[in-house]
């Protein structure tokens, strides 16, 4: 039965098998198994032990904290493991974007896409606010002062006109992410191992001052806090996703990537869970900072040098974070556009550096406007809602494919089959609904402007509407 052009160019997906021919790129393929896991960890660690965890621990779930992450946790999982499957069979750049580009067609896979712009870059911005927090610390400490209207964005606190050292964080990865994967990574290698030893001083040295007397209550705000701490640290547990990104920049993705991606969300859980541990028993709930909770807790117990060392490693650890998220919405923005689906002019890259010098910049500036000018509660607002729904598209997609192509060769196979990604999906949906309704609005508002682009551009511009299989069949070979 034939179909109208309208519903033909509704299911209409780009050919799994097209895209694993794809083999020619114009980006460097430098990054190896232990390089993307870096990448993994330095995305998801960060922003999530030094700044989340003391502020939804003193503001949502009390020493629950630890149960907000682990249910974060768990449902994260469920989509890494379908994640997984996807970075073996079609280690292309995009993510979600083109994962569900393939499987679930062209209007879901562009409005993915169209989410993570917005999420990737909000996710920088929030990053960059915490590590002002604790270079704001650190200076405070070494009894330097300085203007107030730098020390904040409006509305933030008295005289605050912006949040200069947010902003120039972001303009800084921008800059480092412009000299080339190669030396990019190396960077984010080395500070990922000065991270994770900083980490594990933490949980060495803070253990030896627990009061288990500060475990109690245990669930001050009850369980519904636990969950809605959940859903607001999800973003701290997710970076794989970004990583996933670099495809084609990895030296052998089939191999390499689903391999880092369960590295990498192991080591950080262990981590988290330890680190939850530590700050909820060294200070009570009530006291613990909401900025530079493990700085101050540590300085509450009579060790305020090692709380700065911690201040110090804090800011250059949770920079990985900002490498993470900016690679990975240039890395969206990039497939996107490549595909047609934005102007192809962004997806111009460097002639010797091989990266997308155009769109860096963009996120770079763009997301120093939103960490200078937005207090961190908004700018957190809007983080997550899209990330959540990816993970449903993707977990969704896997299954369909599992069952469309089964014959499709993959390097690793999401256990459990459809129970799992099931999982990932109901997880993900229940998140969404302890989410704020101001993250729905601003989330609606973004959707609206994407189905404006959407209708406007992308469905005429697609490859797939130009190219010389536009005319062929709705889906073609899936």
């Amino acid at each position: 039965m034939r179909t109208g052009p309208a519903l033909r160019e509704f299911f209409r997906r780009k050919p799994i098998d097209q895209i694993q021919d794809e083999s020619a790129t114009t980006l460097h393929r430098t990054l190896g198994l232990w390089q993307l896991t870096a990448i993994g960890v330095g995305g998801i660690i960060g922003a999530g032990i030094f700044t989340l965890a003391g502020a939804v621990a003193n503001q949502t779930a009390g020493p629950a904290v630890l149960v907000s992450f682990l249910i974060a946790g768990i449902a994260s999982a469920a989509a890494a493991l379908s994640y997984a499957e996807f970075a073996g069979l079609i280690p292309r750049a995009g993510s979600a974007y083109t994962y569900g580009y393939a499987v679930l067609g062209e209007p879901v896979g562009w409005f993915i896409g169209w989410d993570l712009l917005l999420e990737y870059t909000a996710i920088v911005s929030v990053v960059a606010i915490g590590i002002s927090g604790y270079i704001q610390f650190l200076l405070g400490q070494l009894n330097i002062g300085l203007p107030e209207w730098m020390l904040g964005a409006p509305g933030t606190g008295h005289g605050h006109v912006v949040d200069l050292f947010a902003a120039l964080l972001c303009l800084l990865i921008a800059a480092l992410l412009n000299l080339g994967i190669r030396a990019a990574a190396r960077f984010e290698t080395f500070v990922v191992g000065l991270k994770i030893v900083v980490v594990l001083v933490v949980i060495a040295v803070g253990f030896f001052h627990i009061d288990s007397a500060n475990y109690h209550p245990y669930f001050p705000f009850g369980m519904s806090g636990a969950v809605t701490g959940a859903a607001t640290v999800f973003f701290a547990v997710f970076g794989y996703d970004a990583m996933s990104t670099a495809a084609e920049e990895s030296v052998d993705a089939k191999r390499h990537l689903p391999k880092a991606i369960l590295l990498s969300l192991a080591v950080s859980m262990v981590l988290y869970v330890l680190v939850c541990l530590v700050l909820t028993g060294m200070q009570h709930y009530t006291d613990i900072d909401p900025e530079s909770g493990l700085s101050t807790a540590f300085e509450s117990v009579g060790l305020p040098g090692l709380g700065s060392l911690i201040a110090a490693g804090a800011i250059v650890g949770i920079m990985t974070v900002l490498f993470t998220f900016m690679l990975g919405v240039t890395r969206v923005w990039y497939s996107m556009s490549r595909d047609g689906l934005l102007p192809r002019w962004f997806a111009k890259t460097h002639p010797v550096r091989q990266v997308p010098t155009r769109i860096t910049w963009i996120v770079g500036v763009a997301s120093a406007l939103i960490a200078g000018l937005l207090p961190i509660g908004q700018a957190a607002e809007l983080t997550n809602i899209g990330i959540l729904l990816a993970f449903i598209v993707v977990c969704a997609a896997v299954i369909v494919l599992r069952y469309r192509r089964p014959d499709l060769p993959r390097s690793f196979r999401t256990p459990l089959m459809p129970v799992v990604p099931l999982l990932g999906i109901g997880f993900s949906i229940w998140l969404i609904t302890y989410l704020q309704p101001v993250t729905w609005l601003r989330f609606a508002v973004w959707f609206a402007v994407g189905a404006v682009v959407y209708l406007s551009y992308s469905r005429r511009h697609s490859l797939l509407a130009t190219g010389p299989d536009a005319s062929e069949t709705p889906a073609g070979r899936p």
